[in-house]
């Protein structure tokens, strides 16, 4: 048995542990991306899967067909306004409800801590049934109110622009539990005594708040950063279940795009680009954000 081998022996317990965890990342994450980046440089469809002979090499076909798409450019532009506007009203209301909640853990803010997370872990059917009664323009009740004031109805589904604003709503009101839990959790390993010799030099609220919290906040804001706009880059459940894509893919994301070619048009090489060029463009903004992180100021 060589050096190396006894050495690996002798410290076997760690491997141990973290084995069975990287099996499984290997298997259902790492192989899968491989896997994906084979099959885009097919024309693997329906009949393909029935019999692999049917399978051509196509090189970058799928590629090329793919920049070419009207639609495929159509959900790049809605993913980007999706992600530009509802990752900073997440983290922005999110980090508010916590430090509102943060202030008092009687009762009462206990329950508001459970109501705010609540729809995180709502179905996304049941949403989508609630949401689709309010924003219906005849029957809903936005457009109930909105009667009430004299104003027009709005078409809160029908018209791309206010379509899209519209799913983002609803995604915020679903995100902000989870994130509002991350920075709850942060605000509450902030060591007191930095406010009680804040307050002895004078500082008020505010001061303290820019001084001491936010600052402090950084490790959480930057992972619920990170995490947050992953998430809406991969942005599907809402267009899924409230307008499939529409009106004319004007609420189509990369993620919809991707189902769609894949499990309904069964162009599964098509799909797996259009998965492959997601992929890409999330390490690429994923990267951003670490290269930001280093620059930051260390307190």
């Amino acid at each position: 048995m060589g050096s190396g081998v006894k050495r690996i022996y002798h410290k076997r317990h760690p491997y141990l542990f973290i084995g069975p965890a990287v099996l499984i990342l290997l298997v259902f994450s790492i192989v899968p991306i491989f896997v994906a980046f084979f099959i885009s440089f097919t024309d693997l469809d329906l009949k393909g899967l029935a019999n692999w002979s049917n399978i051509s090499f196509i090189g970058l076909e799928n590629y090329h067909e793919l920049f070419r798409d009207d639609v495929f450019h159509k959900s790049i532009f809605n993913t980007v306004f999706y992600a530009g506007i509802g990752v900073p009203l997440v983290i922005i209301c999110s980090l508010s409800i916590a430090l509102l909640l943060n202030y008092g853990s009687n009762l009462l803010f206990k329950v508001f801590r459970g109501v705010y997370y609540m729809p995180s872990i709502t179905n996304i059917i049941a949403i989508a049934v609630i949401w689709g009664y309010l924003y219906n323009t005849e029957y809903g009740l936005f457009n109930y109110l909105l009667s009430l004031l004299d104003a027009d109805k709005i078409p809160w589904l029908e018209e791309p622009t206010i379509a899209k604003l519209s799913l983002i709503l609803l995604a915020v009101w679903k995100g902000v539990g989870i994130n509002m839990i991350i920075f709850l959790a942060a605000l509450q390993g902030i060591p007191k005594s930095y406010y009680e010799a804040a307050k002895i030099d004078g500082a008020n609220r505010f001061q303290m708040l820019f001084r001491i919290t936010i600052p402090l906040l950084r490790y959480a804001t930057f992972f619920v950063t990170i995490t947050t706009l992953i998430g809406w880059l991969q942005f599907f459940e809402e267009p899924f279940v409230m307008t499939q894509g529409g009106p004319l893919n004007g609420t189509i994301s990369m993620a919809l795009f991707i189902y769609q070619k894949g499990f309904q048009f069964s162009q599964f090489g098509y799909a797996a680009a259009g998965s492959f060029v997601l992929f890409i463009f999330i390490i690429v903004v994923t990267l951003v954000q670490f290269k930001i992180r280093k620059s930051d100021t260390e307190y």
